[in-house]
């Protein structure tokens, strides 16, 4: 049972692929040729899926940081007779400046090995186990490396130091001195690839060399945020650009499946793919972090891979990263998974699910790149103005939620705000959508919607919007109410939700849960049809630093936002969720949603701060006349 924690974690990315290193060098995660394939590297969900270290074999203490503006990790091992450094990259391509981030990718992964001071014995653990563990491969020694034979994958491992093959895995010891480097690397290809082979020395270090200048250059090139916590917000950028699929533009919302929502629980879901529900928010924290053109390459992927409206009208919420629609749920039996939370989930059940709150999440993208969509094609044009229709048409409709409760369907608050902003901005880009002759029909069927949220969604004995109509519990999405400009941030109801929520949807830290689960009872059916706990929800955390920004309480939204970056690691990664006792971090990681608020709150803090300074009034983050959005470079 894999009881590494989360938070020892660091990601590597090529922008096709993900691997996770371990503090003590251990790949203990990695999946080829793409976010969710099979995995290489498991040892994360079970001891036996597959690691490889690199690491001192003698006791060590260990610092990590990423090289500045990438993300090349850089390990450093400090022993009693020396220090070594590990680095740590998936190769990009030969010619990988700027906006060809992820071109031409080798699928290797790359690890030098370079002692700084003294001399430290070494040792070196190859076990790769492809398929989520089920294959154990044949190791062939060859001159300069080791060959894996298994399943439909040809991998070869380049080592400068040999290796003992024993029970389908490889094993060496060497010791490294002060002015010493080594190179090592795993390739991955196909029989109908170009095969994997031995690189020489001169060669990964070269490529290592450009993979370091590759992640430097797309970072001088787009980020360009000066505002408060200028560097985690940059470096939020990065693990989006990170996170995103180069060959499509899509945006996984994690590196990872089945790191669980509470230890030990139920609540394992594959992430490794893109949800409609985080356009409108990517779009934003790519504005503030990237740049427009990754913005408009998500959009694009959007509008590409979701135009597939049933015969029920029912808009997709979520796809493969080359825009696959089937993504049946499986769960992989032989894998004790993380801490022992089980079950082991490939695919995603949420796939068909229905959520109506997509329609508003596509058109306030949309709006947000008016200025850099005024050339889309008649499809797309029709696709947008069918959003709105449809949200016009099944506003009504119970739903799963944003959250997909996996319980009965129900009248959630956020799906009928989303259907509001579907509308709104459908009237915003009627010229642009050639859609005037709807606009009176959508003014007629927003209006009815607004009426609708503000007499079943406020209730009054809460003092809040709460989840869901005729529900009394809270629910950290009503934070977008303000946010998305369904009211003005000052409204008396909208200032009593924020209070609500702060005051009553936290833990002791002031961290938010996204709503109450089964309230603390174990094996509990809870409000969402799933037993036991989770944790709070870093996400919302965000959400609640920027609703105060924006409606004005910028000393309070400073220490929220602070509390709940304080929870990144060593390396500035955070996860889903975090522990309410022990501070641990649960969850999917790298977790997109959670740099995605991150970004955005600390742009709506330096609004808001810019704004107090000048004597105006906050205002809210959405493209549109009266509201405000990043501005694009």
């Amino acid at each position: 049972m894999s009881t590494t924690p989360i938070a020892d974690l660091a990601l590597v990315s090529d922008r096709h692929s993900a691997g996770l290193i371990s503090r003590d060098g251990s790949a203990e995660w990695l999946c080829f040729p793409r976010f969710d394939g099979p995995s290489v590297f498991a040892r994360l969900l079970d001891d036996e899926a597959g690691h490889w270290s690199i690491r001192p074999a003698v006791p060590f203490e260990t610092t990590r940081r990423y090289l500045p503006q990438t993300m090349v990790l850089e390990t450093t091992f400090h022993t009693g007779s020396g220090v070594v450094v590990l680095i740590d990259a998936l190769l990009t391509g030969p010619d990988d400046g700027g906006h060809r981030l992820g071109v031409g990718v080798p699928h290797l992964l790359a690890r030098r090995v370079s002692g700084l001071g003294g001399e430290v014995p070494m040792e070196v653990d190859y076990r790769p186990r492809p398929e989520y563990g089920l294959i154990h491969p044949i190791l062939s020694v060859v001159d300069g490396g080791v060959t894996a034979h298994g399943g439909a994958e040809w991998l070869v491992l380049t080592t400068p130091v040999p290796l003992r093959i024993d029970d389908c895995s490889g094993h060496g010891v060497f010791t490294v001195r002060e002015g010493e480097t080594l190179h090592f690397g795993m390739q991955r290809s196909t029989l109908q690839e170009t095969p994997a082979r031995v690189w020489d020395q001169t060669e990964l270090a070269a490529r290592l060399d450009g993979t370091i200048a590759a992640w430097q250059s797309w970072s001088s090139l787009h980020q360009a945020y000066d505002g408060p916590w200028r560097d985690l917000v940059h470096h939020s950028g990065r693990v989006l650009q990170a996170l995103s699929f180069q060959p499509s533009g899509a945006i996984v919302a994690a590196a990872t499946t089945s790191l669980p929502e509470w230890a030990g629980g139920e609540r394992n879901w594959d992430y490794r793919y893109t949800w409609v529900r985080d356009a409108s928010l990517t779009m934003s924290a790519l504005w503030v972090a990237a740049c427009p053109d990754e913005a408009s390459d998500f959009f694009s992927f959007l509008t590409t891979a979701a135009p597939s409206l049933d015969k029920d009208r029912a808009l997709q919420i979520m796809f493969g990263v080359r825009g696959e629609h089937d993504l049946t749920e499986r769960t992989l039996p032989h894998l004790r998974g993380w801490r022992g939370s089980r079950p082991v989930r490939v695919g995603n059940g949420a796939w068909n699910q229905r959520q109506i709150d997509v329609y508003g999440e596509l058109l306030d993208a949309a709006a947000r790149l008016e200025r850099q969509i005024g050339g889309i094609d008649d499809d797309v044009r029709r696709f947008l103005v069918a959003c709105a229709d449809t949200a016009a048409e099944r506003w009504t409709e119970k739903d799963q939620g944003i959250w997909e409760i996996r319980g009965e369907p129900r009248d959630f608050l956020y799906s009928k705000l989303m259907c509001w902003v579907a509308l709104d901005r459908g009237i915003a880009l009627a010229g642009l959508l050639r859609a005037q002759d709807r606009t009176q029909s959508w003014r007629r069927t927003r209006a009815e919607i607004r009426d609708t949220l503000l007499r079943e969604g406020w209730n009054e004995r809460v003092g809040a919007f709460t989840q869901s109509f005729g529900s009394d519990e809270l629910d950290a999405s009503a934070l977008m109410v303000p946010i998305i400009g369904f009211l003005p941030p000052d409204d008396p109801r909208v200032l009593s939700t924020i209070d609500a929520i702060a005051e009553r949807l936290t833990d002791d830290q002031g961290l938010v849960y996204r709503y109450r689960t089964a309230d603390g009872v174990h094996g509990v059916e809870g409000v969402d049809g799933l037993a036991g706990e989770e944790g709070t929800f870093l996400l919302c955390s965000f959400w609640l630093a920027q609703a105060l920004a924006v409606s004005g309480q910028v000393g309070r939204a400073r220490e929220t936002f602070e509390r709940a970056a304080a929870y990144a690691n060593d390396v500035g990664l955070l996860s889903e969720e975090v522990d309410p006792g022990s501070g641990e971090l649960l969850g999917n990681f790298p977790q997109a949603f959670s740099h995605i608020g991150l970004i955005n709150a600390a742009w709506a803090i330096d609004e808001a701060e810019r704004t107090t300074r000048a004597g105006g009034a906050a205002c809210s983050r959405v493209a549109g006349s009266e509201t405000k959005s990043p501005p694009l470079r």
